[in-house]
């Protein structure tokens, strides 16, 4: 039953992000190379955060204001991000073996997206999916039988957001539409001020809206990327 569970909720958060990495990152070593440095940004900005919940005393007995300064650095580092990848995006498709990378202006930051969605879905669940092993299962005497999918619901959740936060992101820079960042900062604070509600066992009050929340910035993502509906439609339905 643990290792079914293991595998059940590590297959829900990383299935889809894992998919997406082989079908649109694996082949080009360039791409993997942005991810990668994504990635590092957003474990500079958890290392940065760390560091501020140690020094500060408050932090460490309430977790809300943990949770704010960690979402300034990440933001932070999102805009980091944002501007060493302008700044060399010259010289990525020179080295880029087929040199297309970057030929649609926000495909560096879907790639920088899924790597900072990746590491924050990695540490958010590492844990969680240590302990769903063994040697007992949840809801048995106490607790709740749904802390583990659930907590696998909201880590692919996040990296999904993640990965759309930073094409709306980055195209809110370079349109310089300000309305764009506000809309991923304010929809970061607000899903990661419902998870506070998981302590309280109040699974579906975090998830849905945080899946409301995910459809609307897709669907902004979406938009930025220069995608409509009529594209959209085209590609599930078969014109005879």
């Amino acid at each position: 039953m643990t290792l079914a569970e293991f595998f059940s909720c590590s297959l829900l958060a990383f299935g889809p992000p894992v998919a997406m990495f082989a079908l649109t990152i694996a082949k080009d070593p360039v791409r993997i190379i942005i991810m990668t440095a994504a990635a590092f940004f957003w474990l500079l900005s958890f290392l940065l955060s760390s560091v501020v919940w140690y020094i500060v005393t408050p932090l460490r007995t309430y977790l809300a204001f943990g949770m704010v300064f960690a979402i300034i650095f990440q933001e932070g580092f999102r805009y980091c991000t944002y501007l060493l990848l302008r700044k060399t995006e010259a010289g990525l498709k020179e080295i880029s073996e087929n040199h297309e990378i970057g030929k649609h202006k926000l495909e560096m930051a879907y790639v920088s997206g899924l790597g900072f969605g990746f590491m924050s879905g990695a540490f958010a669940l590492v844990n969680v999916l240590a302990d769903s092993i063994g040697p007992g299962t949840l809801g048995l005497q106490s607790g709740t039988e749904f802390f583990f999918v659930t907590s696998a619901a909201m880590t692919l959740c996040m990296i999904l957001l993640n990965t759309f936060w930073s094409v709306i992101f980055f195209n809110g820079l370079d349109e310089k539409n300000y309305k764009k960042i506000l809309w991923v900062i304010g929809s970061h604070f607000f899903v990661s001020s419902l998870s506070l509600l998981n302590r309280k066992e109040l699974y579906l009050a975090t998830i849905l809206p945080s899946y409301v929340v995910l459809l609307i910035t897709a669907m902004l993502a979406f938009k930025c990327a220069g995608g409509y509906v009529g594209t959209l439609l085209h590609t599930f339905v078969n014109k005879p």
